[in-house]
């Protein structure tokens, strides 16, 4: 087999068999095959795409380059949750001790964030004491026991997805869909997870901004894990406004708490409700979507999903306490109010315009070796829609450092008010289950 005639192969828009895609990948993680050919491999999928049964066995060969995790010993349908990223995007603090409180095992794997906030890890940071660095055993010890734990990404998890992307980032192959899927599934089924249920977002704060390009993703992961074995289905949610009121890390604890007491964002608590009516309808918890979403609201109302989380950050270190106290996650030094230069309608909050607002506070990361202030972030205190008077304040800005003009500008700018009513956009677009 030689790399130039696959090249080749692919480059006139034909098949590549499931042997030829492992000599490919299973080359170029040996450092057997240089980058210049696989770029050259990466650009022929870009134009030539790849079949189904394609893009799950180079899915399967990325998972089989590295180690797998092997939740064998946890009792019940284990259900892995993945979100395409987005601006305030708190769905996984709120869902983990959501789906756990009814009896769902929730065994997640999470990173830390690189752009707007921190990731989930960061976030749970902010819970002093709280830490993942917890052997493989304590950790299917404790989802046994509490139905959920968090674990540190492991280090040779899908090696050659992270030299795949490493690639087609700086040769413009990045935007494939055939790529993007495989790399994504690859994560999650080398994560060990018996079914899969996909957030794809899309609109101006996500990756994939247009409605047709984030249909056909969900349509190739969801397809991709149903092929390889996991039970797997898709919702697709806005992401032309952030999700919920908070960005920044502590911020967003304090919102989920408040989610889970029931009293948190609208648009936060339906997209749970949603993503966890599935997570726990895949785990065979329910006969039916709707009584998944039954169960889900009774354990806020009663006051489980509350106490999951509680339990679930006292068994990793953390002072669950923060759950009845949330004075005690970091605090902010200033709390400015952006106000409203004039009157009229929200009509656009361009979402990921204001997640580098945060950044530039603190909340997030601009290069991996920047350390996050978990105190600060933003507030939006009016959504798309909202009817706004002058001098009403549109954000409140949670800061360590007083002067921070360059952040209320990039705000100002991001946030369009329309002197005609404005309907708010529609949250869940589409579901997709085969």
């Amino acid at each position: 087999m030689r790399m130039v005639d696959l090249i080749q192969k692919k480059r006139d828009g034909l098949e590549l068999s499931k042997e030829e895609i492992q000599y490919i990948i299973n080359g170029y993680t040996n450092d057997e095959i240089p980058d210049y050919q696989v770029s050259a491999f990466t650009m022929a999928v870009f134009f030539k795409d790849m079949t189904d049964r394609e893009r799950a066995d180079l899915t399967m060969a990325m998972v089989e380059s590295g180690d797998t995790i092997d939740l064998s010993g946890i009792e019940g349908i284990k259900v892995d949750k993945h979100s395409t990223g987005g601006v305030g995007d708190t769905t996984t603090l709120v869902l983990g001790p959501l789906v756990a409180s009814v009896g769902v095992p929730v065994a997640k794997m999470s990173g830390r964030g690189l752009g707007h906030t921190g990731g989930t890890i960061d976030k749970l940071e902010a819970v002093e004491g709280f830490h993942v660095e917890i052997e493989n055993d304590e950790f299917i010890r404790l989802v046994n026991e509490n139905k959920i734990a968090v674990i540190g990404q492991s280090g040779n998890l899908t090696p050659a997805d992270k030299k795949l992307y490493s690639l087609r980032d700086v040769t413009a192959t990045v935007n494939s869909i055939p790529l993007i899927a495989s790399s994504i599934m690859s994560k999650k089924i080398a994560a060990g997870a018996d079914a899969i249920v996909l957030d794809v977002k899309t609109g101006a704060g996500a990756f994939m901004k247009d409605l047709d390009d984030a249909k056909e993703l969900a349509g190739a992961m969801v397809s991709i894990g149903n092929a390889v074995g996991r039970k797997t289905m898709a919702v697709i949610s806005d992401m032309s406004q952030p999700l919920g009121y908070a960005i920044g890390n502590a911020l967003e604890v304090k919102e989920a708490i408040d989610t889970l007491r029931g009293e948190g964002p609208e648009d936060l608590l339906d997209l749970c409700l949603e993503l966890g009516s599935y997570m726990v309808y895949l785990a065979e918890k329910a006969s039916s979507l709707e009584k998944a979403r039954e169960m889900l609201q009774e354990a806020i109302e009663s006051g489980k999903a509350l106490d999951a989380f509680k339990v679930f950050l006292s068994a990793q270190g953390g002072d669950g306490s923060v759950v009845d106290h949330p004075e005690k996650l970091p605090q902010a030094k200033f709390k400015i109010e952006l106000e409203a230069k004039e009157e009229g309608y929200v009509s656009e909050i361009v979402a990921d315009a204001v997640g580098t607002a945060a950044m530039w506070l603190g909340a997030g990361r601009e290069t991996k070796e920047s350390v996050i202030d978990l105190a600060v972030g933003l507030m939006l205190n009016k959504k798309i829609g909202d009817k706004v008077e002058k001098g009403d304040s549109l954000v409140t800005i949670y800061s360590n450092q007083e002067n921070i003009e360059s952040v209320k500008e990039k705000l100002y700018e991001s946030i369009k008010l329309s002197f005609e009513e404005v309907k708010a956009p529609k949250l869940i677009h589409a579901t997709i289950s085969k």
